[in-house]
């Protein structure tokens, strides 16, 4: 009769878990410090990963394409939409947007002044009589620059390495794409699987939290890449046709303030009325200031559209944060991450909120998930890439469908 010789593994006592915490909390911050400069990129790879797995989905519904193959004929598009835009003058896109940040670094101190001479100027012209001597408008400027000031100097440092062509800027992003590829490669199509944490007795604690991170990143990313596409075209196609100097970056520069509330669009505003009024062509010989005033009077037309009418529609209330801190945020996450913590600083508030509310009612032995029923939110109102999903779904299902014989015709031997 043989013997059993399986022995039952001791638990472990309250200290030797306390220890075996610490040491773990002390060897992740160890390495946080010391690999730090690969946290951003890794979050980016995450990002792509995400905003990806759509496309991939979309693609994995054709007949005779695995997950794999889906996933690869995705980022080959990706890498070569990457090299052509390259190709096609990207190095000389950065290169514009570099010298004008450079520009209104160098002009910005000529704000106040400005101002003061476009009051003068409007009080002179405007058939309405209108006295703006007592207004202080210098520490008005003053107080616009101190919060200007560092957000450009942030993006210039940024799209000063891209414009070079920095040897660093290529080796990372092939190291972003590659991780990228290989998160989304091993999803297995779900979304949950891009990053999944399995602890015993909290499974579904992760999975609901998985959902609403899903949806808080899905409405933002998604959301603003819309936002920022139709403010990049707006922009470049208006300035460009009314002959603004440094279009293209004025425009990249647009579709970025869409992640920055109250300053990002007064930011500009700024760059738009310092190279509309220093440059030496106006549109028709204008006016320096009738010819400014023209250009900004359209950028504020577009935003107070696109931000009363469109921005809601697309992004609904999905992230349910306060603009003002989502201001406040952006200026924290941009000393911390640069011009990717002005991105992302909306979904991290979002999810910093969330998370600090399952752990605060945790500890005080409530629900954590009250209040927070996905079936009374608005639904998602990214129309256009559910009208996509379901064009791609209707495709597949066609061709999966066998033709059925005509069973009311005879055949050709029986009509003989």
């Amino acid at each position: 009769m043989a013997q059993s010789n399986s022995t039952t593994s001791p638990r472990w006592g309250v200290m030797t878990k306390s220890i075996i915490t610490v040491i773990i909390i002390i060897i992740t911050a160890a390495l946080l410090l010391r690999f730090k400069q690969l946290i951003i990129p890794l979050a980016i790879s995450f990002i792509l990963a995400y905003l990806f797995q759509p496309i991939a989905s979309l693609l994995d519904r054709a007949p005779r394409l695995s997950w794999r193959m889906s996933v690869g004929i995705t980022y080959l598009f990706f890498i070569l939409l990457f090299i052509s835009l390259f190709t096609l003058g990207g190095l000389g896109i950065g290169s514009q947007t570099q010298s004008l940040i450079s520009l209104l670094q160098d002009n910005l101190n000529e704000i106040p002044s400005l101002i003061t001479e476009a009051a003068k100027w409007l009080s002179e012209k405007s058939p309405v009589p209108i006295d703006l001597s007592t207004l202080n408008l210098e520490s008005i400027s003053e107080e616009l620059l101190s919060y200007i000031q560092p957000v450009l100097g942030s993006t210039g440092q940024v799209l000063g390495s891209v414009a070079t062509g920095a040897a660093s800027f290529f080796g990372m992003t092939a190291f972003v794409v590659l991780v990228s590829y290989f998160i989304l490669g091993e999803s297995g199509g779900l979304r949950e699987n891009l990053l999944k944490f399995e602890v015993p007795g909290y499974v579904e604690d992760f999975k609901r939290l998985s959902q609403e991170l899903g949806r808080i990143w899905n409405a933002f990313l998604r959301g603003q890449m819309i936002v920022f596409t139709l403010a990049f075209i707006f922009y470049l196609i208006v300035l460009s046709v009314l002959g603004v100097r440094y279009a293209i970056g004025l425009a990249l520069l647009a579709g970025i303030s869409k992640f920055l509330p109250y300053i990002g669009p007064a930011m500009v505003w700024v760059a738009l009325a310092l190279v509309s009024y220093f440059q030496t062509f106006k549109l028709f010989d204008m006016d320096p200031f009738a010819y400014s005033a023209t250009v900004i009077i359209l950028a504020l037309i577009f935003d107070q559209i696109l931000d009363g009418f469109i921005t809601p529609r697309i992004m609904a209330d999905a992230l349910s944060v306060h603009p003002a801190a989502v201001l406040v945020a952006a200026l924290v996450f941009a000393d911390l991450m640069g011009i990717l913590g002005i991105i992302i600083a909306a979904p991290m508030l979002a999810t910093f909120i969330l998370i600090g509310r399952y752990i605060m009612r945790k500890m005080l032995d409530e629900n954590p998930w009250k209040n927070l029923d996905a079936a009374k939110r608005p639904p998602s109102s990214l129309k256009l890439l559910d009208a996509v999903r379901s064009f791609f779904n209707r495709v597949a299902s066609k061709k999966k469908t066998p033709t059925l014989p005509d069973t009311d015709t005879p055949p050709a031997s029986q009509e003989k």
